[in-house]
């Protein structure tokens, strides 16, 4: 261990490109949510067509 003051190089730019990383996996995350969103929605859609075509209306 030396006891001499020792100056540090920081690289600044590693900051920067952290912050350029975040926004697209969050516009990932919201694409992937509507998509999921939209498969959802079509697949109750045709649950409700079938009980629909299989309702019994004589009743």
């Amino acid at each position: 261990m030396s006891t001499d003051k020792e100056d540090l190089e920081l690289d600044e730019d590693f900051v920067a490109d952290e912050s350029d990383d975040a926004e697209p996996a969050v516009e990932v995350a919201k694409t992937n949510l509507t998509k999921r969103r939209i498969i959802d929605n079509f697949l109750e859609e045709r649950r409700l067509h079938k009980q629909l075509a299989e309702y019994d209306f004589d009743i």
